[in-house]
């Protein structure tokens, strides 16, 4: 169904530029991933360093992969227009950032869920057998990185109460003075690559599927956080003691006391609220 879809608009599309065509095409996924719950959590200002450090380590592999492929086909006639590793790489930054919340060992403590692992194979698989491909997960990720690195740089240190910039060389770009200008660069360079149609049509397959499989690690890696989340819940009622658990449920007068202990902090919130 997708593909169906996907070639019908490319159809539509035939005179337009292929970062508009793109744009087009992604346009429902893009609304779905920006409504990810970890997505939102970012949005609302309320990511936490757990979540931040879980998705270090996933775009860290996926960097790897899109990376070293980028790397490997850097002379290709439909990779070469959008290759800008001075200005873009992401990998030492990221690398650094797991450095300073995992410490030196940081290699040994990665963890990621199977929607990356899936994600960097897709990479590694187009990156041999259709170079062009890697166009459309390049634009998806290093723009879209780009676009809001300085945003979520500010929302990431004030959430997780970071006091300088360490912990967040992922969102920074040295390398490029002027991101509206460099997008400019860069979107009519990606313009510029010649593609047969049936070329054109996968690149723009490939983008929808750059974004779904964004989504599904986005769902994975909150799916590992609520895992942890109920664990520690659980170890946190398992350490208390007999004693205290016995006299909850056996003392209806410490029980009221409690309730009441609770309806005076809520109406006291309450008022300072106001």
């Amino acid at each position: 169904m997708e593909t169906k879809k996907t070639q019908a608009t490319s159809e539509q599309m035939t005179d337009t530029d292929l970062s508009e065509q793109i744009k087009k095409v992604t346009k429902d996924s893009h609304v779905r991933a920006e409504n990810t719950e970890l997505m939102l959590s970012f949005q609302r200002g309320q990511v936490t360093l757990q979540q931040y450090k879980l998705l270090l380590c996933s775009l860290y592999e996926i960097y790897q992969a899109l990376e070293e492929e980028l790397d490997r086909n850097s002379n290709h006639p439909n990779v070469a227009p959008i290759y800008f590793p001075a200005e873009l790489a992401r990998l030492e930054a990221i690398e650094k950032d797991l450095e300073y919340f995992y410490g030196r060992d940081w290699r040994e403590k990665i963890v990621v869920p199977a929607a990356t692992k899936r994600y960097s194979h897709r990479l590694r698989q187009i990156g041999k057998e259709n170079p062009e491909f890697l166009v459309a997960h390049a634009y998806t990720r290093y723009l879209g990185d780009l676009s809001g690195g300085q945003v979520l740089s500010r929302i990431t240190q004030k959430s997780i109460g970071l006091k300088g910039s360490e912990g967040l060389s992922f969102f920074a770009f040295p390398g490029v003075t002027s991101p509206n200008l460099f997008k400019q660069l860069y979107r009519s360079r990606m313009n510029s690559v010649e593609l047969m149609e049936e070329q054109r049509t996968g690149v723009l397959e490939e983008a929808v599927r750059a974004f779904e499989l964004n989504i599904q690690v986005f769902n994975d890696l909150q799916k590992m956080l609520d895992v942890t989340d109920n664990k520690s819940q659980n170890r946190s009622l398992t350490h208390s003691t007999p004693a205290q658990t016995l006299q909850i449920q056996t003392t209806p007068l410490l029980r009221m006391l409690l309730g009441l202990l609770v309806a005076v902090a809520t109406v006291s919130v309450g008022l300072y609220a106001f």
